[in-house]
């Protein structure tokens, strides 16, 4: 089962650099994410997502292969080819996988404009090691469906930022 954490920062570079640090720590094995959106609201109070992987261009390059494919056979290659993009940017603007689109905007509503919430669906993770490695970056915990004891170390950690003296 994976497990849902929220976390805001103050701007969306900073909630980008730690998506970033997150997926190094999966190279390294730590941590093992599903899905990882950026949501931001902006000035005029809209929610816009920064999503992972961009579901209609992926639609489009598959769409534009098995289009190729289908027109190779039928002789017209270039024909199969738009028609196939175009269906697959279409079916991969409908599609939705991962952290559900509606839920973060509803979340991400309560945030302050141009704050930045980093949702990451985890599908499993070395606590206490991912802990150590993102405590620096602080923010603040929105939402978690982590077991409490994992949770509480998360906000411990987080926390730890605010409350260190500046240098």
């Amino acid at each position: 089962m994976s497990d849902l954490v929220a976390i805001v920062y103050p701007t969306e570079a900073e909630a980008e650099r730690v998506r970033e640090h997150l997926l190094q720590l999966q190279k390294e094995y730590l941590i093992t994410i599903s899905d990882a959106v950026i949501a931001v609201k902006t000035d005029a109070g809209s929610i816009r997502l920064n999503q992972l992987v961009n579901t209609t261009a992926m639609g489009a390059i598959t769409g534009s292969f098995w289009g190729l494919l289908v027109g190779v056979l039928f002789l017209n290659p270039i024909f199969g080819v738009a028609v196939g993009a175009a269906s697959g940017a279409l079916g991969g603007a409908l599609s939705d996988f991962g952290i559900d689109d509606a839920f973060m905007k509803q979340l991400a509503m309560t945030i302050q404009p141009g704050n930045a919430a980093l949702f990451v669906l985890i599908k499993n993770m070395t606590a206490d090691k991912v802990l150590k490695e993102i405590k620096d970056a602080g923010g603040v915990v929105l939402k978690t469906s982590l077991d409490e004891t994992t949770e509480k170390a998360l906000r411990d950690a987080l926390a730890s930022v605010a409350e260190r003296p500046a240098a």
